[in-house]
């Protein structure tokens, strides 16, 4: 999964008749902005066709610049990083160049006024006009922005790109997943930071200006996680209880009342924090629906637990800073018709949301007699609604956590997505018994798994032999990121 974040911090301003000048030399529209008594506080800036994002980010925080950057839009990552270095130093504009690309690029150097085009391999670079050199034959400009100002750019090729060329005239950019600051924890800090500061988006992708003014503002409103911040990981750890309340043969959640169960968390999370140089948070981890030996209603093999059971739990949790995630064993039921029940629960900040594969049935299967499975198709319709509950409600992040000890128990499981920024997604690992058994079912899970998915890890106080220490927990490589107690 794609985590988006705040690739550099600077200070800057846009003053709109710059602005409005640049693009007229450019030969295009202006900005779309909503206008103040000091010009364009939110606006985008509008790309043609085949100009990349560097073009169009250049064009709104550049007015001129005696020399650029360029960089071929097929370079590897490295030749980009370093470009990016040079732009960045010397306070000139790095921009993106290609087959389909030359003559935007080229209008840009001419509205710039450069006379030095240089880049990291010069033989790389198509024509654009100038004679290309290496970046040691460029000098520095001062950078031309006082003011603070968001860029904000769509993640994709030539993010890399168009963001340090804001950083380089002094910008701030914020490379996001989707149009809107939301999509990204830095970006929503630093509207918050500067109520005054003015936000450009980087192509038509952002809306009207009003319509990025309500997205900011409501990103200025969004509410943090436990422990701070707008994304799940890697800005902290969890250790939960597990468990159902007034449940104690469910997990130790279970087993003392609600304040206590608070307390118990807290010290339990704190005897983690010498081993991890992240933060730790106390979390619970709640079986809403709880699997069934007998049929019960609608011969569905589970119970559901009334979501005001839960909720004084999810206030409580909220008020101490303890993550709640709700856990899922549907029995013959589909994960998506019980999540659906919890919706008002899953709106609280601080709520996220556990799948138990182990205990999803198919129609003539039963509990104890077969080990549940779920499909990847299945699991990606709960992250559809999951997300779009969270891009709904302006939430941040959610944990998204999928059980798993056994390779069925996830079929297909390299097609279950991670393309969410709202979502946190993580395999977490049940296996139990001795040390060596536990860490086999480990490597077994973590053995291809797929970019973007978190591991997470459990501890049994009775069916581990013995049981995991704090610091054994988090020996563990890689360093699980939620461990739950059971």
């Amino acid at each position: 999964m794609t985590r988006p974040r705040l690739l550099i911090a600077g200070g800057a301003v846009i003053v709109v008749a710059l602005v409005l000048a640049a693009w007229a030399l450019a030969g295009d529209s202006p900005a779309q902005g909503g206008q103040s008594a000091q010009g364009a506080q939110y606006s985008t800036a509008l790309g043609a066709p085949n100009e990349p994002d560097s073009v169009v980010t250049s064009r709104a925080v550049f007015a001129h610049s005696p020399s650029a950057i360029l960089v071929r839009d097929d370079a590897p990552a490295d030749v980009v990083a370093r470009s990016a270095e040079a732009a960045h130093a010397r306070h000139i504009p790095l921009l993106t160049v290609g087959p389909t690309s030359v003559a935007p690029v080229r209008a840009e150097l001419t509205r710039l006024g450069v006379a030095t085009v240089a880049a990291v391999d010069p033989a790389t670079i198509p024509d654009v006009g100038h004679t290309v050199v290496g970046i040691d034959a460029v000098g520095t400009q001062s950078a031309p922005l006082t003011e603070p100002t968001l860029i904000l750019i769509s993640s994709g090729p030539g993010s890399a790109a168009a963001a340090a060329t804001a950083t380089a005239a002094g910008a701030t950019p914020a490379v996001v997943g989707r149009p809107d600051p939301l999509a990204a924890a830095d970006s929503i800090d630093w509207v918050k930071r500067h109520p005054d500061g003015r936000v450009v988006g980087v192509g038509g992708q952002f809306g009207t200006p009003e319509l990025l003014a309500s997205r900011v503002e409501t990103a200025r409103r969004a509410p943090e996680l436990p422990g701070g911040g707008y994304t799940i990981f890697p800005g902290r750890r969890m250790v939960a209880l597990y468990g159902s309340p007034g449940a104690p043969a469910l997990g130790p959640l279970g087993r003392q009342d609600l304040p206590r169960s608070i307390a118990r968390v807290k010290q339990l999370a704190a005897s983690y924090q010498p081993f991890s140089p992240e933060k730790v948070i106390g979390a619970f981890e709640i079986i809403v629906t709880v699997a069934s030996a007998a049929p019960g209603v609608g011969n569905n093999y589970t119970n559901v637990i009334d979501p005001k059971t839960i909720l004084p739990w999810v206030i409580e949790a909220g008020k101490a800073g303890v993550y709640v995630t709700l856990d899922l064993q549907p029995g013959r039921v589909d994960f998506l018709t019980q999540a659906k029940i919890y919706t008002e629960l899953l709106k609280y900040p601080h709520v996220g949301l556990a799948l138990d594969p182990e205990w999803r049935l198919k129609p003539n299967q039963v509990h104890l007699t077969q080990i549940g499975s779920v499909s990847a198709a299945e699991v990606n319709r709960v992250g559809d609604w999951l997300a779009a509950l969270v891009r709904d409600n302006r939430l941040p992040q959610k944990l998204f956590v999928l059980h798993q000890f056994d390779s069925d128990m996830l079929a297909n499981r390299n097609l279950i997505s991670t393309a969410h920024p709202e979502l946190a997604v993580m395999i977490h690992a049940d296996g139990h018994g001795t040390p060596p058994v536990k860490m086999s079912t480990w490597n077994r899970l973590i053995t291809d798994l797929q970019p973007g998915i978190w591991m997470g890890w459990k501890n049994f106080y009775t069916e581990d032999h013995p049981p995991f220490t704090p610091k054994q927990t988090m020996a563990v490589r890689p360093t699980p990121w939620f461990v739950s107690y059971q």
